[in-house]
């Protein structure tokens, strides 16, 4: 029975993407979301901005439950949160909530490894209502699949969900002409094979005609850090990438400073999560109280 437990905190930059990537995020002023109950966390922010305010999606998660939800929270203009609701509950697990804007609507692509596939949602009236509209078909189960739409195509980066080893430290690819697919596999799958370097963690990005893609450095913890994938060459055939440096952590991160495992943009802002791992006996007596409740159920 695992003792410790990761613990995540969202924090909300002005900064540009390149800024951050260019090692500035370790001095910059961080807005930092509110910290939830004891043994519950905010996770995998991701923004959108809708007509009139900037929203943060993200993952909610409790230890009393293990069961991940999808929460959406609308900011004023000050960047402090003006309202909080959840928007997307399955019987599965919930997690890296992207959403974005394509061929005239809006679009979730949440990840749901638990539930055996990933699933593509549309925003029906409003961004608290999310219609399940397919199921994207891959060459595994992937967890934290990140879409971009470059060269005239939609790309897929992901880890698969086979077994620690390869959520950790396998990348994997797909293209596809339309969003809703079909999806076809790259035919170099795993194109990259490294704990420090594979597994994807934010908003993929075309900057100075490379693309960058956030991943997380697993070495030392899952989520240990971020940093950026340089991709030269993607197609059909081959694919070709470089890992730059693993990013500081803010300096007013305080006890969060065992990881951080995502780095997203869009409406103007840059959006990072950070970790402390608790190792308490209360984190324990948790898992042991949950346990035996099933036990007698």
């Amino acid at each position: 029975m695992p003792r410790r437990k990761d613990i995540w905190r969202c924090g909300l930059l002005t900064l540009p993407v390149g800024e951050v990537l260019a090692g500035e995020l370790a001095q910059a002023p961080v807005h930092w979301l509110p910290e939830e109950p004891a043994f519950a966390f905010l996770a995998d922010p991701f923004p959108w901005r809708g007509r009139d305010h900037l929203h943060i999606f993200a993952e909610r998660y409790d230890y009393a439950t293990r069961h991940g939800t999808i929460d959406i929270l609308t900011l004023d203009e000050g960047f402090r949160v003006a309202d909080r609701r959840p928007c997307l509950r399955e019987d599965w697990h919930l997690s890296y909530p992207q959403v974005f804007d394509a061929d005239g609507s809006t679009w979730m692509l949440p990840e749901a490894y638990r539930s055996g596939g990933l699933h593509l949602y549309r925003m029906d009236k409003g961004p608290v209502d999310w219609v399940r509209e397919v199921e994207i078909r891959l060459d595994c189960v992937p967890v934290d699949a990140t879409p971009l739409w470059h060269d005239g195509r939609w790309w897929l980066f992901y880890s698969p969900a086979v077994s620690k080893v390869t959520k950790l430290g396998h990348l994997h690819v797909a293209w596809a002409e339309q969003l809703t697919g079909p999806w076809y596999p790259h035919p170099g799958n795993p194109v990259r094979i490294d704990r420090a370097s594979a597994r994807p963690g934010g908003t993929a990005l075309v900057m100075g005609g490379r693309i960058m893609l956030p991943v997380q450095d697993c070495t030392r913890t899952y989520g240990g850090a971020i940093r950026p994938l340089w991709i030269d060459r993607l197609d059909e055939a081959e694919f070709a990438a470089s890992a730059g440096e693993a990013l500081d952590l803010p300096a007013s991160a305080g006890i969060y400073r065992d990881g951080m495992h995502t780095l997203s943009t869009g409406g103007g802002v840059t959006l990072i999560d950070v970790k402390y791992i608790d190792r308490s006996l209360v984190g324990l007596w948790l898992d042991v109280r949950r346990t035996l409740g099933r036990s007698f159920a």
